[in-house]
C-alpha cells in the first residue's frame, strides 16, 4: 500500500484544490495513469499513479489540501488482479450486515446536520446556488484587491489611429503567415511598441520590493489570457530581443496552453510589464489593474471607426483608446503620459520596427 500525496508545485504555494477525480474509488489503475486534476493558485496540474494497483480515494472533490496531504492510496498487491471475495468474506452475520447498513445512515445524518451549524445563511429562494471559489479565482481576487489597496494607482488615457497597422496587416498577413507559419495579429505590434518605449522610460518596467526599486534591463512582457477557469498572465521572456514573428509564435503558444490549462508556474512568473486586451471582448475603455509587484499595465481596447480631425479636415479613422494604469509611488504623471504618447507614436508608425519582416 502506497500513499499518493499533494506534491510541491511552487515555492510560494501552500495549498491546492482537488478539482476533479478522473478515476473511481476501487478502480484498478496502472503506473503513471492520471488520477485527478488539481488546481493551485496559478495553474491546473494532474496527479499520476506512482504504482499500479487498486485506488482508494481519500480526499474528495473541491476539498482544499495542504502540500503533503494524502489524496489517495494504492493497494499495490491488487495490481492486475480482479477483486474476488473469499467464502469467509462473503458470509456476514446479521449483526455485521446491520452495522454496514447503518454506516451510510450515520454519514447521511452528519451531512444533514452540517448546514445547520454553518455560519453561512441558508439559501431560501429557488434558483440560487452557492459554490466555493476555485484556488485560481481566490488568488486572482486577493491579487487584485492587494493591487488596489497597496499601490497609488492612477490611469492615464490616449487614443491611437490604427490605420497604418491595419493597412500593413491587410497587405502582409498572407505573406507573413506563409513565411513564418503564424498569423500577424495586433499583439506583436503592441509588444514591440512597448519594448521600444521602455528603452526611453525604464521606470515603467521596474518593480517595487518593500522600500526598494528593482530595475530590469530586459522586457518580460506579461499578457493577460482569459481561460475557462479564469484569468492567467503568462510571460513572453526577453520580448525586446524577439522579432514580430517570434512574438506572434510565443503569443499563440501561451494562449493555447492557457486554454488547455497546461501553463507551467515558470511560464506565469516574473513579468516586468503587462498588456491586457479587453478589446477582444468589445470593451471600448477601461482602467486595468496593475499586476503587482509590477508598476504599470497597458490596456488595449476595441477598434472603432470614429470621426477625427486630420490636417484641418474631418475624416473617419479606425481608433483605439489606450489606458495606462501606473503606480504613482514609482512613476510621475509626466513620465506616464510621455511613455503612453511614445507608445502611440510607435503604433502609428510601425514600419520603423518591422521593416525586416515584410
Amino acid at each position: 500500500m502506497i500513499e499518493i500525496k499533494v506534491p510541491v508545485v511552487g515555492e510560494s504555494i501552500n495549498e491546492v484544490t482537488l478539482a476533479k477525480w478522473l478515476k473511481k474509488d476501487g478502480e484498478s489503475v496502472v503506473r503513471d495513469e492520471m488520477l485527478c486534476e488539481m488546481e493551485s493558485e496559478k495553474a491546473t496540474f494532474e496527479l499520476n499513479a506512482e504504482q499500479s494497483g487498486k485506488l482508494k480515494i481519500i480526499a474528495q472533490e473541491k476539498s482544499v489540501l495542504k502540500i503533503g496531504d494524502v489524496v489517495a492510496s494504492i493497494d499495490t498487491e491488487s495490481a492486475g488482479v480482479e477483486s474476488t471475495s473469499s467464502p469467509e468474506k462473503k458470509s456476514s452475520t446479521p449483526k455485521q450486515v446491520e452495522e454496514k447498513k447503518s454506516e451510510p445512515e450515520v454519514e447521511q445524518k452528519n451531512i444533514s446536520v452540517e448546514p445547520t451549524t454553518s455560519h453561512q445563511p441558508p439559501t431560501t429562494k429557488p434558483g440560487t446556488r452557492r459554490e466555493a471559489m476555485s484556488s485560481l479565482r481566490k488568488t486572482v481576487s486577493k491579487h487584485l484587491v492587494a493591487a488596489k489597496n497597496q499601490t497609488a494607482m492612477l490611469t492615464t488615457f490616449n487614443e491611437v489611429d490604427m490605420s497604418a497597422i491595419m493597412e500593413i496587416r491587410a497587405q502582409s498577413k498572407e505573406l507573413f503567415k506563409e513565411k513564418y507559419g503564424v498569423g500577424l495579429g495586433f499583439m506583436s505590434f503592441f509588444v514591440k511598441a512597448v519594448c521600444k518605449a521602455i528603452q526611453e522610460f525604464p521606470a515603467v518596467n521596474a518593480s517595487i520590493d518593500g522600500d526598494d526599486i528593482i530595475y530590469h534591463d530586459y522586457c518580460d512582457i506579461s499578457i493577460a489570457v482569459s481561460t475557462p477557469k479564469g484569468l492567467v498572465v503568462p510571460v513572453i521572456r526577453d520580448a525586446e530581443k524577439l522579432s514580430m514573428s517570434g512574438i506572434e509564435m510565443k503569443v499563440a503558444e501561451l494562449a493555447n496552453k492557457g486554454r488547455e490549462n497546461k501553463l507551467s508556474m515558470q511560464e506565469m512568473s516574473g513579468g516586468t510589464f503587462t498588456i491586457s486586451n479587453g478589446g477582444v471582448f468589445g470593451s471600448l475603455m477601461s482602467t486595468p489593474i496593475i499586476n503587482i509587484p509590477q508598476v504599470a499595465i497597458l490596456g488595449m481596447h476595441k477598434i472603432q471607426e470614429r470621426p477625427v480631425v486630420v490636417n484641418g479636415e474631418i475624416v473617419i479613422r479606425p481608433m483605439m483608446y489606450l489606458a495606462l494604469s501606473y503606480d504613482h509611488r514609482m512613476i510621475d504623471g509626466k513620465e506616464s503620459v510621455s511613455f503612453l504618447v511614445k507608445v502611440k507614436e510607435y503604433l502609428e508608425n510601425p514600419l520603423q520596427f518591422m521593416m525586416s519582416e515584410i
